[in-house]
């Protein structure tokens, strides 16, 4: 079925425009008929990355305008924006095409800063148009399908939950997608990408996250990969969430040996999760049942499909979830109502990694997470700049590092330039 935006009674696709064509290329190809969209710009300051991209997509019969400026690209004649440029610029850009009339939606983080989330909020608010933070794991098939158990009571009430998102690559891989001693992977703490974590066990549940504690481990100096990257951060971190209605949840991110990206839900009647070996898309579900009736097998192990579309999203990136975005992101501008994964969701996930980063440099310790939905807690942090961001002159500039500042050893950024050449 194809759905278009509807504007003074008749049909039409919602114009988009994406920019980065990195992460942002499964964005723009997913943005097509099928979900109501035409790709119309293309925005990024790496002129010959646009020059490619915008070849790929005349190749399939898509004309597209290109742009190295964000205002010149705010400037073009279409309804909505996909920001997949830097983790730590999401807000500052996303602020300013609200503020150009643009639909947002936004990959992660939704905010750097605590104050970024206020004025991120407070812009959507303002202009009344639809914001959607692109966090792609609550979409894959299993998440979906846990979402779906537990809206119908099968497990019970939310207990405990486990949201792990394990990367690990080569040295080459991680040199070649951060180009640069500055790039922000090459920086990022270890508690800040969490929202791969967070993102699925506050979609299946409802659940909101209301403190935490942060631990971070440093990497160990016998790890090839970290002698061959320009690094100042650290390997992986763990956050203990506190969330509402008293359940407790773990979040598991990010360079640690075992690649994998799992969900575990625990609840007053059941638990599930997605495999950990074999087909990790794959959904296992145990409920004992005591003290009522026996309605399925205590334990059932199945693959689930997407609730719709599930051929199309079969073939879009990030299991699936590439597709969900967007599809969701349209559905939300043409029905003219706030997407599940509104600016407050998408705000209170990224924030979680920035007061683990603050819980971990003070021993750990328990750090309350605002709730920014109301006025008077924004109030207290408006003016909330606090920062790891190593090229930004601020004096009061939190570490990138459990060990304080740190210098890339000589041998690991000559190995990393290798790379960086090559590119």
């Amino acid at each position: 079925m194809r759905e278009s935006i509807v504007k003074g009674g008749r049909k039409k696709k919602i114009r988009v425009g994406v920019v980065g064509v990195g992460r942002g290329y499964g964005y723009a190809h997913a943005a097509d008929d099928l979900v109501g969209m035409e790709l119309v710009a293309l925005c990024d300051v790496n002129a010959k990355g646009l020059a490619e991209a915008k070849k790929r997509f005349a190749a399939d019969g898509r004309k597209v305008s290109t742009y190295t400026d964000f205002d010149r690209f705010l400037a073009h004649d279409m309804d909505a924006v996909v920001l997949a440029n830097y983790f730590h610029q999401h807000a500052p850009f996303a602020v300013r095409a609200l503020d150009a009339g643009k639909h947002v939606m936004s990959e992660t983080s939704a905010c750097f800063t605590l104050a970024q989330g206020v004025r991120l909020i407070e812009a959507v608010e303002r202009t009344g148009l639809t914001y959607m933070f692109a966090e792609n794991s609550p979409y894959n098939a299993h998440s979906q399908e846990m979402r779906r158990i537990y809206r119908s009571g099968a497990v019970g009430q939310f207990v405990y939950g486990e949201g792990e998102y394990v990367h690990p690559d080569s040295a080459e891989y991680w040199n070649r997608i951060s180009p640069g001693v500055d790039h922000w992977r090459n920086w990022i703490p270890a508690t800040y990408y969490c929202t791969h974590g967070v993102g699925p066990l506050m979609f299946i549940t409802d659940a909101w996250p209301e403190k935490v504690n942060g631990f971070v481990m440093p990497y160990r100096t016998d790890d090839p990969v970290w002698q061959r990257r320009p690094l100042r951060n650290d390997a992986a971190s763990v956050i203990m969430v506190r969330m509402t209605a008293g359940a407790v949840a773990k979040v598991i991110q990010y360079f640690l040996r075992g690649h994998g990206n799992w969900v575990r839900i625990h609840g007053s009647r059941g638990q599930m999760e997605n495999l950990r070996h074999g087909n990790m898309r794959m959904l296992r579900v145990r409920r004992e049942q005591y003290h009522e009736a026996r309605t399925t097998p205590d334990e059932q192990i199945y693959l689930p499909d997407f609730p719709v579309h599930h051929e199309a999203a079969t073939h879009h990136a990030h299991g699936g979830g590439d597709f969900f975005m967007n599809y969701h992101f349209a559905e939300a501008i043409r029905k003219g109502r706030p997407p599940w994964m509104n600016v407050y969701r998408g705000v209170a996930m990224s924030i979680v990694g920035i007061l683990a980063w603050r819980s971990a440099l003070e021993d750990s310790g328990t750090v309350v997470v605002p709730d920014l939905r109301r006025k008077r807690e924004r109030d207290r942090y408006r003016d909330d700049d606090w920062s790891p961001e190593p090229t930004r002159d601020n004096p009061n500039r939190a570490p990138t590092s459990i060990l304080g500042e740190v210098t890339p050893g000589r041998r690991a950024i000559e190995y990393a330039r290798k790379v960086w050449r090559r590119r």
